[in-house]
Parts: C-alpha cells; structure tokens; sequence
C-alpha cells in the first residue's frame, strides 16, 4: 500500500518519469550503502534488539510521511526524502531478518521455509496494492501512508513476544564492528560459488528493475485512476503467489539452472508486453505470469545464497548479497528513468527486455555454485603448547606449516596448496604464502598471517566439513606429521 501511494502521489506531483523512477531508487540506495554495516552488526549483536530498533524507526517516518500530506507539504523532493528514510530502515533490518530463519527452523526446512516466506510475501504484494489502489481513489493517498505507519505497531508487537534462542557463545571475543566488516568481504571474495551468485543476480537485476521503475509511468498511461497500478500490482502478487506454492515441487523436477533460465525468458516477455500492450485486460492475466517468475527467481537466488553462507557469517553475506542486488536496483532504476526521459517509456522497456534476454548467456559464462555443501564447523585443530596463553588482541600472528613430501610430486602438492590458500584467507588469513627449502628439496613451508590471537582461534571455528576434503587431499602429500609453530609480533620495547 505504501509503495503504490508513494508512486501514485509522485505521478500527481510530477510527470516526468526521471522522478517517477527515483522513488524506485530512493527504495534501494539505503540497501547499498548500509546493508554491509547492518549485517556486521546483525552478526555481533542481539538481532532482535536490531529489529525493534529499526522498526521503531520506521513508524516515526511513516507517521511523518502521513502528517506531511494531510497537511499539504508534499513535494516531489520531500517524498524522495522519506521514502529514503523508511528504506533505511528497511535496509538496517533487512540482514538481521533473513538470518533470524535458521533459528526458527532446522537446516532441512529452511528452502521450505524461505519459500513459505515468499508466499506470505507475496500474497501481502496481491492483496496490499489493490487494496492501496482503492484506498487512494476513495480516502486519498494519506490513508494508505497512515495504515503503513500504524502496521509497524503490529511487528513491533510480534518482536516483543518472540522468545529468541540464546546465541551459542564461540570460544573467543565477539568481532569488532570494523573486523567483521573486514570478515564479511574476505569471505565473499574467496568464495567463488558466492561470487558468481552476486554477479549473475547483479546483471540480471539491472535489467529488470526497468519494470519496477517504470511500472507506475506505464500504469499512468493506461488509466488515471490509482486503482488501475494497484490492480496490475495485485495481479503481479498474485502470480508470485501461485510461483511460491509451486516452487518446491518444481524444483524438484528441473535442475536450478534450467528453472532459472524459463523465469528470466518468461520476465522478459513479460517486460516486453508491458512496452507494447496496451489494454489493461491483458497485462493483468500477463502480470500473474510475471509475478511467477520473479518470486521463482528472488527465491532460488536467496535460497542458494542461504546455503552457500555458514552461521557465523550468515547475515553478512546475505548483507553483501542485498548490497549488490540494490546496488543494481539504484543504478538501473535511475538509468531506465533516463532513457525514458530521452527518448519514452516504451523505447526503456524495450530495450530492458532484450537486455534481460541476453541474461539467458550467462549460464554458458558463470555457472552456479554447487549448494549441497556441509558447512557445520569442523573444529579438528590441535592446540598448541604454550607457555602462556596469548592475549585474545595480541597480533599479528604468524603461523608456519611445515610438509615433508615426495618431490616427484611437488607440481601436484602446489596445485593443492594454492585452492588450500584460498580457505586460509577465507576464514582469516591477511596474508599467504608456500616456500620450498633451498637446501631440502622434499621440504615446504606454508606461512600465513591473522591480525590477532583472537582472530586464529576463530579461524579453527570457522573450518567447515565441506573444507575437509580439501586439507585431506594436502595432507595425503605428507609423508610425516606436519609441523605447525605459532610466532606473534614482538613490538619494540625501549629501555626505560
């Protein structure tokens, strides 16, 4: 209700599409700046403090959006203005809300789960834009932004109730704000199956937020009445609907790539009919099409970004992941409101659909991830004796691996060692390397270093099963027991 108000009233307040397509860039700019910083703070901190916090905030911009048109205020740039504010508070929740679902159900049914969330979803997308649409021909628009802002009220309400799981406490210090920050782009940056998700969804995105942020101009163009867009939204809802009921059943009968590949072919026919269709009959039947499969492809995208990411890194990734999907959401809103204004709407959409068209290259170019991966913690290391346990800040610390292996195989073993390497900075390594002995052709070397004490530790945490494989294929080059000695950094002390 609230997004058909806010693009309803800018199509009042204005007609130049630029505008009309800011507010689709006002709604996702916040998710690129802060949904890295929020998901840090959604792994370190109590989430459902984060939650109430955000949504708090919220009801206090909803309830001004509501008092500022009942007045008469409104303008063009204030409504930009707080529509950035309610998607601040949307993007500092966001992380927190998707990590929050593997404490409410088991690992075997979170796809189920997620895929539940999408029909609640979406089944608010069928019903609150007709109904927004009614609410704004009949009350007026004001009515819509205050039964948002009265909504919030409820959540807060739910938060409250809800009893949250106590946090497993690691066995070192929490991160700080700036090392998880650090933790969360390290991780996605030596997670290849992670990077190539963030850049398929990244293009894909670009292209189809043309609908989006043209939709309202569109739905303009076919009636002046708000309840046509409310209408052509609901629709649209009510194929996400459908899509999620249908998902798990489909999935298990096509592959994830396949299913992909028919949802992206399927919007960009859809998009297509929006640029030349113009009875509203016929884009509303076509809407329940394309609500199918854009919910199809929101869903596979964040269910194989959920199980790609472990616990302790799970809301940052995620964050990333909104990061990048409304980083493209800003960027392409604001250029398709552009080209609409250069040249017209239909042109935009035009081109936005063979553009999402081509996306069905990719596969050939970036191939997903294999998800069936066990990332529970595999904590197998050894401790080492110590005279006196360091303290959790004290750093860098230098960690030397020793191999002796058979030198006929030494191509092999740095073959190994180098996709071992990239574990190693995944869960904390500033800096690797492997050297070989100049004097000892069977012996090598692997150093790396962690910015602390506390760091290391969590980096034996954060071994998943999945990784097992790997160091088993490393350590079948040895031919005695490796050697490991930790060094940590010897700050000068002057003599007083």
């Amino acid at each position: 209700m609230q997004s058909v108000g806010a693009a309803w009233l800018m199509t009042s307040l204005t007609s130049n599409p630029f505008y009309i397509a800011l507010i689709q860039t006002a709604s996702a700019l916040p998710f690129f700046l802060l949904a890295l910083p929020a998901g840090s703070i959604a792994d370190i901190f109590d989430r459902r403090k984060l939650l109430l916090g955000a949504e708090a905030w919220m009801f206090v911009i909803a309830t001004v959006l509501t008092v500022a048109t009942i007045a008469g205020w409104m303008t063009p740039w204030l409504l930009l203005i707080l529509t950035l504010g309610l998607a601040m508070g949307d993007a500092a929740e966001a992380p927190a809300w998707r990590a929050i679902f593997p404490d409410l159900v088991s690992k075997d049914d979170l796809p189920a789960a997620l895929a539940l969330n999408g029909v609640e979803f979406n089944l608010a997308r069928a019903v609150g834009p007709g109904l927004g649409g009614l609410v704004v021909a009949v009350v007026g628009v004001s009515a819509a932004f205050g039964f948002n802002a009265v909504s919030f009220l409820g959540v807060f309400a739910v938060l409250l109730k809800w009893k949250k799981p106590a946090r497993t406490m690691g066995k070192v210090p929490n991160e700080t704000f700036r090392g998880a920050m650090s933790a969360a782009i390290r991780y996605v940056r030596y997670s290849p199956g992670i990077r190539v998700l963030l850049l398929r969804s990244a293009i894909l995105i670009f292209f189809t937020s043309s609908f989006w942020a043209l939709l309202p101009t569109a739905a303009r163009s076919l009636s002046r009445s708000p309840i046509a867009y409310g209408l052509l939204l609901g629709f649209f809802g009510t194929g996400a609907v459908l899509g999620a009921a249908l998902l798990q059943r489909i999935r298990s009968r096509l592959t994830t790539e396949k299913l992909l590949s028919i949802s992206t072919a399927t919007f960009a026919a859809v998009t297509l009919s929006l640029a030349l269709l113009h009875s509203q009959i016929v884009l509303c039947l076509l809407m329940l099409i394309g609500g199918a499969a854009w919910t199809t492809l929101m869903s596979l995208f964040n269910i194989m970004v959920q199980e790609l990411a472990p616990d302790w890194v799970r809301a940052r990734v995620l964050a990333v992941y909104l990061f990048v999907f409304q980083g493209s959401v800003a960027l392409g809103s604001t250029l398709w409101g552009y080209v609409a204004l250069r040249t017209d709407i239909h042109a935009a959409l035009t081109i936005a659909s063979v553009g999402t068209g081509v996306c069905l290259l990719l596969p050939a170019l970036l191939k997903l991830p294999n998800t069936a991966v066990d990332l529970n913690s595999w904590d197998h290391w050894i401790k080492p004796t110590m005279l006196e346990e360091p303290a959790p800040d004290q750093g860098p610390v230098l960690v030397i691996v020793k191999y002796v292996i058979d030198p006929s195989k030494a191509e092999e073993f740095l073959h190994q060692m180098y996709e071992y390497q990239r574990v190693r900075r995944r869960d904390g390594a500033i800096s690797w390397g492997i050297f070989f002995d100049t004097e000892a052709p069977d012996v090598y070397m692997e150093s790396f270093k962690v910015d602390s004490w506390a760091e290391h530790e969590r980096q034996h945490e954060r071994f998943t099963m999945a990784d097992r494989e790997i160091e088993e294929r490393v350590l079948g080059f040895a031919l005695q027991p490796v050697e490991i000695k930790h060094y940590i950094y010897a700050p000068e002390i002057r003599p007083s």
